[in-house]
């Protein structure tokens, strides 16, 4: 399957979620109100890593935010990680629901650093790096 559905599937429930926050802006007369939160809300992209370059490297992202791990567009779903601190990343498996296909990807959860190893069970695949997580600001 084209990375180009994948990464569509994630830009529309990037769209959608800010779409379903916008949608708390207008009241039951069908006016709208702009909030000063909900206008300066954005909608932050994933950092988009490439399983065959990021072997050995480090990945820094923000907390709260996610790794998008693409460059498999045929073993996606048979990647798994172990991951040193689990309080800092964690993981989220490749699927296919039947209408989109989704990458792997890791969750920024805390601030802080810790080696992952992502293994591929179909191609006997393996790449280490280590992930960085920094604060908001």
């Amino acid at each position: 399957m084209p990375r180009t559905r994948r990464t569509g599937a994630s830009v529309a429930v990037l769209i959608a979620a800010g779409a379903f926050a916008l949608a708390g802006c207008a009241s039951s007369s069908g006016t709208h109100e702009t909030h000063p939160a909900t206008a300066s809300a954005e909608v932050v992209a994933p950092v988009i890593v490439d399983l065959n370059d990021v072997d050995g490297t480090t990945v820094e992202v923000k907390v709260g935010n996610v790794i998008d791990l693409t460059g498999d567009d045929e073993t996606y779903a048979d990647w798994g990680a172990e991951i040193e601190d689990e309080s800092i990343v964690s993981f989220t498996p490749g699927r296919d629901d039947g209408s989109a296909q989704f990458n792997p990807g890791l969750n920024a959860l805390a601030v802080g650093e810790t080696e992952v190893a992502l293994d591929n069970t179909s191609t006997d695949q393996t790449v280490t790096f280590t992930v960085k997580v920094v604060d908001n600001d």
